[in-house]
């Protein structure tokens, strides 16, 4: 279990939701650009600061617009987008840039209240995001055809409320994504996200989150020097405060599957949690697991069990498990009471 829990927020739905109904069994995603360079601000009032990003070949200009910078919060939505149309992709149905989306189902996905206000505030963070422009020299696409953007664009090209209530409430919206990060999505540009992500409360950790997960992918663990994290992070801080907070994100210790160390030498090593299954290794319960599925459905047989349970993880996209066993058993038991 992972020490400091009571610093991610709550499970505002929890008896729902991101698991019963087709919306919400699709795996969170993000693009692979947006999770290892700077693009959304980490501020949390508005900022309307032009970022400039330059690491090694990579150059980034982030321009806001009136209404100031998109937000790494900002980005739920961008995620909630890339994970149903990586889903479609993978079902093999059509998709395009343009998606309609129900917005309580969005913000039942990603952890938001759904309070009047709240929806207000998700107007807000739609017109923050097609409001920021980018440029830069980031290539999306296949990797055997890349294509280099070095035009302007938008983090989203457009978005209207398809349909609201009389009180004017939006119930559905429809969202178009830019060519850029749709292209992204298409060549399958995309790593699986923890559902804890959404619980992290401050910016900065979900930042370090992400390039975590984009560097520790199927290694053990990353260093990377403060100076460095904070280029590479977007932080606005100077380097003093900046080191500060991250001891204070190590010492709370509840990033999801990654644990934060300091290192002499101004380093921080990254190190991937236990028990994390990446996509593409098939899982396997262990015989205490099967022993107890044995005592769900007596008289069953367990291993065609696992073989269901395993087709079935492959339909649903081969999401990263953090137990195999407690996957396998919620399987089983839901199995037992149909």
């Amino acid at each position: 279990m992972i020490s400091g829990q009571g610093a991610l927020a709550p499970h505002h739905h929890p008896n729902g939701d991101f698991f019963l109904c087709d919306v919400f069994d699709v795996v969170p995603k993000s693009d692979l650009a947006s999770m290892e360079h700077p693009l959304f601000s980490l501020a949390t009032r508005p900022d309307r600061r032009i970022l400039h990003y330059a690491h090694n070949d990579v150059e980034i200009t982030v321009t806001p617009s009136v209404r100031g910078l998109a937000t790494i919060h900002d980005k739920d939505i961008l995620i909630f987008c890339i994970s149903q149309l990586m889903a479609a992709v993978n079902a093999g149905r059509a998709t395009s840039r343009r998606l309609v989306l129900k917005a309580h189902d969005l913000m039942v996905a990603t952890n938001r209240e759904t309070s009047g206000d709240a929806y207000r505030r998700l107007k807000d963070a739609f017109e923050r995001l097609v409001g920021t422009r980018i440029t830069t020299n980031v290539a999306t696409g296949p990797k055997d055809d890349p294509i280099e953007v070095t035009t302007g664009f938008g983090l989203i090209e457009s978005w209207e409320i398809v349909r609201k209530t009389r009180g004017g409430r939006m119930v559905s919206v429809a969202v178009t994504l830019s060519d850029w990060l749709y292209r992204a999505v298409l060549s399958k540009s995309v790593l699986t996200l923890s559902r804890d992500y959404f619980r992290l409360r401050k910016p900065l950790e979900r930042r370090l989150y992400e390039l975590a997960r984009k560097h520790c992918g199927r290694q053990r663990s990353w260093q990377v020097s403060v100076e460095t994290l904070l280029k590479k992070t977007g932080s606005n801080s100077p380097r003093r405060v900046f080191r500060k907070m991250i001891r204070d994100i190590i010492a709370a210790d509840h990033l999801p599957d990654y644990q934060l160390v300091e290192e002499p030498g101004d380093i921080i090593r990254v190190t991937a949690r236990d028990a994390v299954l990446e996509p593409g290794i098939t899982p396997s319960p262990s015989p205490d697991a099967l022993e107890a599925a044995r005592a769900l459905m007596p008289g069953m047989d367990v291993y065609a069990l696992v073989a269901d349970w395993q087709s079935y993880w492959q339909r649903k996209g081969q999401q990263r498990l953090r137990s195999v066993d407690a996957a396998f058993l919620g399987f089983v038991k839901a199995r037992s009471e149909t």
